[in-house]
Formats: C-alpha cells, structure tokens, sequence
C-alpha cells in the first residue's frame, strides 16, 4: 500500500455545465472517508461547492487542466488552501473509470498519495500580463498575415513596389498604395510619394507601376485588406500602456 501524505482533501472533475466533487477525508494511516456532490459551474453555485469544501477542513484540491473550463473554478477557489491543477496526460494515464463522479474520486485519491506533479501556476499578476502580451503576439501575427495579402494582391496586379521599395508598408509605401486603390496618381504621380532619401529610385517605382494590371477588383481587396490590417493595429495603442502598467504592478 502507498502511504497517504494528505488527510483531508479533494478532487474535482470540472465540466463546461457540471463539476463533481469528491471530498476525501480520513487519517493518513487508514482508510478514508468519501463524499461525491455535484454542482452547477454558476459562480453562486462554485461559491456552495468551496463552502463544503472549506467545511470538511480540506487542505489541498485538485482538478485537471482540460481547455479552459478550470479557470473560473480556480478563481473562485484561490485563497482558499492549496489548490493544485493536474496535467491531463499524468492522470489519464493511470488506470481509473472515466464517469465524472468517479474520475473525481480518482483525482482525489491519487492527491491524497502524494501520486501528482502540479501544474505551476502563477499569480494573477503575471497570468493577465501574459494575456495581454498574448493578444499583443496574436494582433501583430494577424495584422502582418494581412500584410502579406496585400503584397499579393499588388503581385497579382503587376505593381512591383516590393522590387523597390524595401518597407512596402513604410509611411511612403503607404501613401503609394492609398493614391494606388483610390486611383488618384500615375505612374509618375505615385513617384513623387518617395522620401528624399529614395529619389535615385524614382524611375524604378515609376517603372513598377508602370503597366500594370491594377483592376475594380483589386482595387477594394487591397482596401479590405488595409482597413482589417489598421483594425488590428488600432488596439496596440491601449494594450502597450496596459502591459507596462502590469509589469511595474508585477516589480
């Protein structure tokens, strides 16, 4: 027999409607006591299920980490004792039944000796500073996706800016490509759009838009394409303040 490192605690097996919840009590060098209750994922109802834990003088609690159904539970349960999150892989890989009820009793029993590696998690400081560089990451690999769509349809087009001009989305390229879809410059027009330090590359942007193939069609791919790409750009200028405010809140 494995000996019992925890004497009072509990498992809990969390769904998106349901969790169950086994109480698991009794002396380290006996055979425990255990209750299974369910409740409702509301947060009066997580509140009923923490108040019986609390009751029972339960120590430590466990759940697993399965998608994002666990948060909610854990931010109604931090505070209270030690609450531990399981990797899926660990405690599937033991033999156990597969009902919620019973899973719940397994989490619990594997808890209670000393059977699981906690996942770490860190203070809620840092875990909203890591959404919000996440959503940062996430903004800029979606806005920079876009960026690559308008280059093909400029290819597609046969305006070559990209042969020449080496940041298409600079402040120029920028202008080039607005005079470009509203139909507003020639080729000679668009030139006049390069900085001073690019004036040797006149002729070679006025040859790149010389030609070209530019259509009604391609004209508002490149606008859905640029509003979308300013879309997800425009949220940076909240999120960056927010990130260094957590970070000086984090020391």
């Amino acid at each position: 027999m494995i000996a019992a490192v925890i004497e009072r605690c509990a498992g809990m097996d969390v769904g998106k409607k349901f969790i169950a919840v086994c109480v698991m009590t009794g002396p380290a060098d006996g055979e425990p006591r255990s209750e299974i209750r369910t409740f409702g994922t509301t947060v009066a109802e997580l509140k009923q299920a923490r108040t019986w834990i609390t009751s029972e003088g339960c120590t430590d609690v466990i759940m697993e980490s399965t998608g994002s159904s666990w948060k909610p539970v854990f931010h109604v349960l931090e505070g209270d004792g030690k609450v531990a999150l399981a990797n899926p892989h660990e405690v599937k890989a033991r033999k156990g039944h597969k009902t919620d009820p019973q899973d719940s009793w397994w989490l619990a029993h594997l808890l209670r000796h000393g059977m699981v590696t906690a996942s770490f998690i860190p203070p809620r400081p840092p875990r909203e500073l890591r959404d919000l560089t996440r959503r940062r990451r996430k903004l800029i690999q979606n806005a920079a996706a876009e960026k690559n769509r308008v280059g093909k349809v400029l290819e597609d087009a046969h305006v070559k800016l990209g042969n020449v001009l080496s940041d298409v989305f600079g402040v120029s390229g920028q202008r080039m490509r607005e005079a470009l879809w509203k139909g507003k410059a020639d080729a000679a027009g668009m030139a006049q759009f390069a900085p001073a330090s690019a004036q040797k590359k006149i002729p070679a942007i006025t040859a790149a838009r010389e030609e070209h193939q530019r259509n009604e069609h391609h004209r508002r791919m490149i606008r859905f394409r640029w509003e979308h790409m300013r879309f997800l750009e425009d949220p940076l200028g909240e999120i960056d303040p927010w990130i260094r405010e957590k970070i000086q809140q984090a020391g």
